[in-house]
């Protein structure tokens, strides 16, 4: 599609508010979209898949990636690293282009700041917990992790969350099918805003 240039939707949550299970339910259900790739140095979980859910590296191949000014933002949370390499996200933008996609990308605060920096024609979403409580329930649900790692994680979210005006948009992710619909009729809105016939 000839000069179209791609909304890129940024998507940020506190860990443990379900943010990558909206995001898969919105691809799901709305075309035209396609994600724009993190990598991180944390293991895989069951169920992810390279090149689908992350790029997988180890540590020493992200620092050289830093070293090398490959990023357009990282950060790293609780011993691992994560961002975006430019050269993936330029190319991803570019195939957008030519075929009228737009693009998701799942990001944290920080991340965020980072990004906005570099582009334009940017929507950024905030999803939120039903409520703290709920979100304390869910982290603690994991198990696999220490008693004072699941409390690191809930501090930085209620860090996180103190950001969230910063937003375009705010959802809250109370039941997965409401919260996917209202992510569909913001896309759907800020395509119908910037898009020209």
């Amino acid at each position: 599609m000839e000069n179209y240039e791609p909304i890129i939707f940024l998507f940020s949550a506190p860990s443990g508010t379900g943010k990558g299970t909206l995001v898969a339910g919105l691809l799901e259900d709305i075309g035209s979209i396609r994600r724009i790739i993190t990598a991180t140095t944390r293991p895989k979980r069951r169920r992810e898949m390279e090149g689908s859910s992350y790029y997988f590296v180890s540590k020493d191949r992200f620092k050289e990636w830093i070293d090398g000014g490959e990023f357009i933002e990282w950060n790293e949370m609780y011993g691992d690293f994560y961002g975006t390499r430019k050269k993936y996200a330029e190319r991803i933008m570019a195939e957008a282009r030519e075929i009228g996609d737009d693009l998701v990308l799942e990001i944290d605060v920080d991340g965020k700041e980072n990004f906005i920096k570099h582009y334009d024609n940017i929507v950024t979403v905030f999803i939120l917990p039903p409520s703290l409580e709920e979100l304390k329930r869910r982290i603690w649900a994991r198990k696999a992790e220490s008693e004072e790692q699941m409390q690191k994680r809930f501090d930085r979210a209620k860090k996180e969350l103190a950001r969230k005006d910063g937003y375009d948009y705010q959802v809250v992710n109370d039941k997965k099918d409401r919260a996917v619909g209202e992510l569909i009729t913001i896309i759907q809105k800020e395509r119908k805003a910037r898009r020209k016939d």
